[in-house]
C-alpha cells in the first residue's frame, strides 16, 4: 500500500493519459463504438451522445492528471474517476461476455485495476497524517 501512496502522482498521470485516449469517441464516434463494443448506433442523437460520452471520459482523464499535481484535489479526482470506472465495469459486465471480446474487455480489466488502486490509496491516506501538501508532492508515509 505504501508504494501506491508514494507513487500516486505517477499512477494518476498514467491512468489519466490512458483515460484521455477516449477523446477518440468524440472525434470518430462510430469507429470508437465499433472498436470498443463491436457494434454501432446511428443517427444524430447517437452521434451527440457518443461524442459527449467521449468528451466526458477525456475530462475524467484530465482531472486525474490535474489531481496528480494538486494533492488537495486528489481525493475528489480519484473518487470521481473510480466511481465512473466502476460504473462502466458494472454496465459492461451486466451484459455477460457480449462485449468482452472487444476493446471493452481490456477496458474492463484495466479500469477494474484502477478502481482497486484508487480505493487502496484513498483508504491508506485516510489513516496517514498529511502534513503540508503542495503541488507536485506526494503524501509521506509514516
Amino acid at each position: 500500500m505504501s508504494w501506491i501512496v508514494v507513487n500516486i502522482h505517477r499512477i494518476m498521470i498514467l491512468s489519466g493519459v490512458l483515460t484521455m485516449t477516449m477523446v477518440y469517441a468524440a472525434l470518430a464516434p462510430e469507429a470508437a463504438l465499433r472498436s470498443t463494443f463491436g457494434e454501432s448506433v446511428s443517427g444524430p442523437v447517437a452521434d451527440i451522445v457518443v461524442r459527449n460520452w467521449g468528451a466526458l471520459i477525456a475530462l475524467v482523464g484530465a482531472m486525474l492528471i490535474y489531481g496528480a499535481r494538486k494533492p488537495a484535489v486528489r481525493p475528489m479526482a480519484l473518487t470521481v474517476a473510480g466511481a465512473s470506472k466502476a460504473i462502466f465495469v458494472a454496465l459492461v459486465l451486466s451484459h455477460g461476455g457480449r462485449f468482452l471480446g472487444y476493446q471493452a474487455g481490456i477496458a474492463v480489466l484495466v479500469d477494474g485495476l484502477w478502481v482497486i488502486v484508487f480505493a487502496a490509496y484513498l483508504l491508506s491516506v485516510r489513516r496517514t497524517p498529511t502534513g503540508n501538501l503542495r503541488a507536485g508532492s506526494t503524501v509521506e508515509t509514516v
